[in-house]
C-alpha cells in the first residue's frame, strides 16, 4: 500500500485509489460534480494546504532563499496539533490502502506536496 503524490488534473495511475486534494481552493471553472471525473480529486482536504498567506508567498518564491522561508513556515503550520494528527492518520493509512495526495502546481519541487511527502515519510508512511 502507498501514498501517491500527484498533480491534480493529471491522469490517474493504476491502483492510485482515492485522490485527495490538498489545495486551498477548488479548481476554477469546473463544476463540483466533475472534480473526480476530470481527475482533480475525490475528496477536498484543504487542511493540508498552506494558509492563504503562504500560498501567495509560495507563488512568489523565485529563489532558493524565498522557497526555504516558505518551507519553514509551511512546516510550522503542519506542526500544529490538528495538522500533525492528520498527517499521522494518513501515514498509518498508507500501510492499509493506496491513496493519492495532490496539488495543482506543475513543478513538484516548488510545491507544498513535496514537503508533505517529506513530512509523511518522517512519520513512517509508505510514499511512492
Amino acid at each position: 500500500m502507498s501514498i501517491f503524490i500527484v498533480r491534480l488534473g493529471t491522469p490517474r495511475k493504476p491502483g492510485e485509489g482515492l485522490r485527495i486534494g490538498t489545495v486551498r481552493r477548488p479548481p476554477r471553472g469546473v463544476p463540483k460534480s466533475d472534480f473526480a471525473r476530470r481527475n482533480y480529486y475525490d475528496v477536498w482536504f484543504p487542511n493540508l494546504s498552506p494558509s492563504a498567506e503562504l500560498v501567495a508567498e509560495a507563488l512568489h518564491a523565485v529563489d532558493e532563499r524565498a522557497w526555504a522561508s516558505f518551507s519553514r513556515k509551511f512546516r510550522r503550520e503542519m506542526s500544529a496539533s490538528d495538522r500533525s494528527r492528520e498527517l499521522d492518520l494518513l501515514a498509518a493509512l498508507s500501510h492499509r490502502t493506496n491513496f493519492a495526495l495532490g496539488c495543482y502546481c506543475e513543478n513538484q519541487e516548488r510545491c507544498h506536496r513535496s514537503l508533505l511527502r517529506e513530512l509523511l515519510a518522517k512519520r513512517g508512511a509508505d510514499v511512492s
